[in-house]
């Protein structure tokens, strides 16, 4: 069983680490970006650290995401994670096509599974649970819902293009069925601290996620609530530099802590 300290951390992560940055590049070029980002739990201990790449050729869009806990966390949870998703750019937003994720945790093994259609319909094609208790939503519900890493891409490219925090987004990612609601906060001057060597202005943003469906297999706390600073970081890209997501057990915290594409080459936290 996972630590009840760390067990939100496993959700948490996909929430802070899902896209490093919308791109104002143009349709046809080849636009790809590695980040990476460290995360921090109770008491300051680093307990994930996470890989994400996002690709742009032409009106296509691909996330992948690897994660894996660090450090002390590794004694109480042994945990790797692999998701990804592809899908179409169009008309100033993004589509996704299909989001696969692999789980390992403490030798345990989750599949998931989810196909978007271009009529807007969701179908699930996660493995089931262990225990037999299948997580149904109806269909009507889901449509026009997209995968969790597609909807923090979209909040990162309407701050890209000048607009606001404000975008409501129903996720459906095989684990559960929510809103995502983002809102404005402040603008905020960041400088350097003891875990990340950045300084600048940057857009706060609220996150609240809001169940709609819960999962019945779903054995760990998730938050609530969380705070996203955004910056530009190289040139007109716009990026989460920070994180911080409120949990039953504390506030967990993330950082940008690498960044390489597009000519851009920063190391804001040692590895």
């Amino acid at each position: 069983m996972m630590s009840p300290r760390l067990a939100p951390l496993a959700a948490i992560s996909f929430a802070l680490l899902f896209t490093p940055g919308a791109s104002r590049a143009p349709a046809a070029e080849t636009d790809r970006v590695y980040a990476r980002f460290e995360i921090f739990g109770f008491a300051g201990f680093h307990v994930l650290t996470n890989r994400t790449t996002i690709q742009q050729i032409g009106d296509q869009y691909a996330i992948t995401m690897d994660l894996d806990t660090r450090g002390l966390a590794s004694i109480f949870v042994d945990l790797t994670s692999h998701s990804e998703v592809h899908g179409e750019l169009a008309k100033g937003t993004a589509r996704p096509e299909a989001y696969r994720a692999d789980v390992r945790r403490n030798g345990a093994e989750r599949h998931y599974a989810v196909d978007f259609r271009r009529d807007g319909s969701v179908a699930n094609a996660t493995t089931p649970a262990p225990s037999g208790e299948a997580f149904v939503v109806a269909a009507e519900q889901t449509r026009g819902a997209v995968d969790q890493l597609t909807a923090y891409f979209l909040i990162e490219t309407q701050l890209a293009h000048g607009g606001s925090c404000s975008l409501v987004v129903p996720v459906f990612d095989g684990t559960g069925f929510y809103n995502l609601r983002f809102s404005d906060l402040k603008r905020e001057m960041l400088s350097a601290d003891g875990y990340q060597q950045f300084a600048g202005p940057a857009q706060v943003c609220q996150v609240v996620r809001e169940d709609i469906v819960i999962n019945p297999d779903r054995n760990e706390d998730t938050y609530k609530r969380g705070r996203i600073w955004y910056a530009q970081v190289a040139g007109d890209r716009m990026m989460p530099v920070r994180m911080e997501y409120d949990t039953a057990f504390g506030a967990v915290k993330g950082y940008l802590a690498e960044l390489r594409g597009r000519g851009a080459k920063l190391t804001l936290v040692a590895e």
